[in-house]
């Protein structure tokens, strides 16, 4: 996403105004929640493992109490 040289990004402000623009557009695209084609739920998602079990809250409290440690 950032061209060969970094600094030849902002010689010019429409450049510098686009990659900021596309940056933006990146970022939002990343962090925002995506729609839902059933419209909105009850309640919060289930969290899962990586193969796809869900969490516990014993387990998420194991864990919570691993990072503290740390």
């Amino acid at each position: 996403m950032i061209p060969v040289r970094p600094s030849s990004i902002f010689k010019s402000r429409w450049i510098a105004l686009l990659w900021a623009a596309g940056m933006i557009w990146f970022a939002l695209d990343i962090a925002a929640p995506s729609a839902t084609a059933g419209g909105d739920r009850a309640g919060p998602e289930q969290v899962t493992d990586i193969t796809g079990v869900p969490v516990s809250n014993q387990d998420a409290q194991n864990i919570a109490d691993i990072v503290g440690t740390i």
